[in-house]
């Protein structure tokens, strides 16, 4: 069997790579509560120009800023409000080929790439792997605290088989800017292929790969993983090492197989909610550009253990999974999912992206609870603009815009000094603002940077995962 997780469609190869038929291509060049996490913080509104930002409603969030190259997102939420995702790292080593970060200070609207783990894939995975090819790079982090600790997990594997390992870094803060900011090795958690697991077929073995951490009501740590071979395994871990238990091959359960060609199921995630835990996983294919058939699929159990069936009562392990969360739009294969609070958080690959089609960028939805089961708007509007900025004089200057669209539209104000010839994203960036007509509005406050220079253009480019929408360019005017 085959395991779908090559990452990074390189940039200066991508149209070449898309061309090819193959279960997965490699990916990124560039320029983060389940049980066990810290609830997000909901009713913590951080602020952006000294504005409070609105709660976020059900649905798709858009978000700008630096969202791509992103794969196999794992979101957080710190302490003092800062979202991160950490995700798959780059191709052939570049950057060091370690897990990226990414961190929004507003919510979870605008990205920042900020930064790898390391600058080097650790020298004992490379001993791991020294009979043959070694890894270009990372894969699939996953991100949880416990006891005032982060638990950053993540793998390394070679394409095409389950030779492959889950690891595991620390560390007391994940603000780089901390004297404390350290990722720590802890070394090997998990590795494949493993032996043990069901004494009535030896031959059974996972793939060590996307794991997702859970604990139960009790506090015992869980860890999901697997990726194609027998699906999906639950390994109880302990704390405060976040490894596994002793003889932990004996009390592993298998909790998901499709039990088809290739069993294309991996990704797993789960997060618990009400009476139950639910099991996210990722079906069909990633990493094919336009072609990518990927997809979130769920199942429940009042059990971590399982067995988690699907809302017409089909087990997981048998081919159960509702799925919740497919292609629409210019997204195309949804997938490589995390949870953290009431957001799912999983990458898809763009087609509104005109630079690079199909390139792997950030998702994010808020979670819409209906009759105990987790679902996702998957309309399709495009930004249009309802209401344009007029010109103003420096000084004062506020240019207002509106437009609709879904999911809500943000606006990215942008700024001319040749007549429109070039533009760049300005500084500061307004809040935009869900309206009681439904409309979303921007305010842009370019008087600071207007002072004495009449003339300047400006305007607003509302976008959504499926498109965007340029205001008319107005002018600061003389006084």
């Amino acid at each position: 069997m085959m395991k779908s997780r090559p990452w990074a469609l390189r940039a200066a190869g991508l149209a070449a790579a898309l061309g090819i038929a193959l279960t997965a291509v490699a990916l990124p060049t560039v320029a983060g509560p389940q049980a066990g996490h810290s609830p997000a913080p909901e009713t913590q509104l951080s602020r952006v120009a000294g504005q409070k930002l609105q709660a976020d409603l059900p649905g798709g969030k858009t978000v700008v800023g630096q969202t791509s190259p992103i794969h196999d997102p794992a979101l957080i939420v710190a302490e003092d409000g800062t979202w991160y995702v950490y995700s798959t790292g780059l191709l052939n080593r570049e950057n060091g080929g370690t897990i990226q970060i990414w961190s929004s200070h507003d919510e979870g609207t605008t990205w920042a790439y900020a930064g790898n783990v390391w600058d080097k894939i650790p020298a004992w995975i490379d001993a791991h792997f020294a009979d043959g090819g070694l890894p270009g790079n990372l894969w699939a982090p996953e991100i949880t605290e416990h006891g005032g600790t982060y638990y950053l997990y993540y793998s390394a594997s070679r394409f095409g088989g389950n030779n492959s390992l889950t690891a595991l870094a620390t560390n007391t803060t994940l603000d780089p800017s901390d004297p404390d900011y350290e990722w720590v090795d802890q070394g090997l958690v998990v590795s494949s292929p493993a032996t043990g697991l069901d004494p009535n077929n030896p031959g059974k073995t996972f793939n060590a790969i996307d794991a997702g951490i859970v604990e139960d009501v009790d506090g015992t740590p869980y860890m999901a993983i697997g990726s194609f071979w027998y699906g999906i395994f639950l390994v109880p871990l302990e704390w405060p090492s976040g490894k596994p238990v002793a003889d932990w091959q004996s009390k592993t359960v298998n909790i998901a197989d499709r039990f088809m060609p290739g069993n294309p199921i991996e990704a797993p995630y789960i997060t618990r909610h009400g009476g139950y835990y639910y099991l996210f996983v990722s079906f069909d294919s990633c990493c094919r550009g336009e072609d990518s058939t990927y997809k979130v699929a769920v199942g429940r159990s009042t059990s971590v253990k399982g067995p988690y069936l699907d809302k017409d009562g089909k087990d997981m392990f048998g081919g159960g999974g509702s799925v919740v969360l497919d292609s629409h739009g210019a997204m195309t294969g949804p997938g490589g999912q995390s949870v953290f609070g009431d957001y799912l958080a999983f990458h898809y690959y763009d087609g509104s992206n005109q630079d690079i089609p199909y390139f792997p960028t950030l998702g994010l939805q808020k979670i819409n609870w209906v009759d105990g089961w987790p679902a996702f708007d998957q309309t399709v509007e495009l930004p249009e603009i309802q209401k344009q900025p007029r010109p103003a004089a420096p000084g004062n200057a506020v240019f207002t815009a509106t437009a609709t669209g879904t999911p809500g539209p943000v606006a990215v104000w942008e700024t001319s000094s040749d007549g429109g010839a070039t533009w760049s994203r300005a500084a500061a960036q307004p809040h935009t603002r869900l309206t009681d007509e439904g409309t979303y509005r921007s305010a842009f406050d370019a008087g600071a940077i207007g002072d004495g220079r009449p003339g300047l253009l400006v305007r607003a480019v509302f976008q959504n995962a499926h498109g965007s929408a340029v205001t008319d360019a107005v002018a600061l005017s003389a006084k």
